[in-house]
């Protein structure tokens, strides 16, 4: 279970302050001694902190950063994902150019005709294709641009986030495609979402604020 943004400050207070009543923490939050008994209670449980009689509450030791770990240890792929961005692969560069900037994406993914995943291009593949090219970028099919699906990095839904982080700083791109295998013999994959530096800064955000990590659009 993770801790609220006040019962972390309330762990920071007692680490930085300790021993402290809990009528000086509630001070210091300018809340009710009441308002922080159920707070109390569960970082007590929780062994982040404990209490003695007249003496008052103090830090255990227990690393704030390791519940952050323990945290994010729990959160998968599919809580954090964005809605993909396709394109068929009968489309041209152009036409994946306007559903970049229809759709405010740095990549879209190609599928054929069954929707299966087939390739990803990116502005700077789009960039490329218009530098190296003197021809009409709506006469250009997409397929001329985009990365082939062979040489995509991608992950399942069930993939924990931190396993999808450490793809993308290790392969140093700016996004992943979430996708559900169809066949395991033809390797072929349904895109089902996406995952970006931003999800990742957004899912960080809330866990700070406290708040319960959801689906993103």
């Amino acid at each position: 279970m993770g801790l609220t943004a006040r019962q972390k400050r309330i762990a920071e207070i007692v680490r930085v302050g300790g021993p402290i009543t809990g009528q000086h923490i509630a001070d210091k939050l300018s809340v009710t001694r009441a308002a922080l008994r159920s707070d109390l209670a569960i970082l007590v449980m929780s062994g982040i902190i404990d209490a003695r009689p007249k003496v008052g509450y103090f830090f255990t030791g227990k690393s704030t950063l390791g519940l952050l770990t323990e945290e994010i240890s729990d959160i998968l792929v599919s809580d954090i994902q964005s809605t993909p961005v396709v394109i068929k692969n009968t489309q041209s560069a152009y036409e994946a150019i306007i559903s970049m900037f229809v759709e405010d994406v740095g990549s879209v993914y190609v599928v054929d005709e069954r929707n299966l995943l087939v390739g990803v291009v990116s502005r700077k593949d789009l960039l490329k294709l218009a530098t190296n090219s003197n021809g009409d970028m709506k006469t250009i099919p997409v397929v001329m641009a985009m990365t082939p699906l062979a040489k995509m990095i991608m992950v399942s839904p069930d993939t924990t986030v931190a396993g999808a982080a450490r793809k993308v700083i290790d392969n140093q791109i700016d996004s992943l495609p979430v996708v559900k295998c169809v066949d395991e013999k033809t390797k072929d994959y349904e895109v089902v979402g996406r995952i970006t530096k931003t999800n990742f800064t957004r899912l960080f955000v809330e866990i700070a604020e406290g708040k319960e990590v959801g689906h993103h659009k």
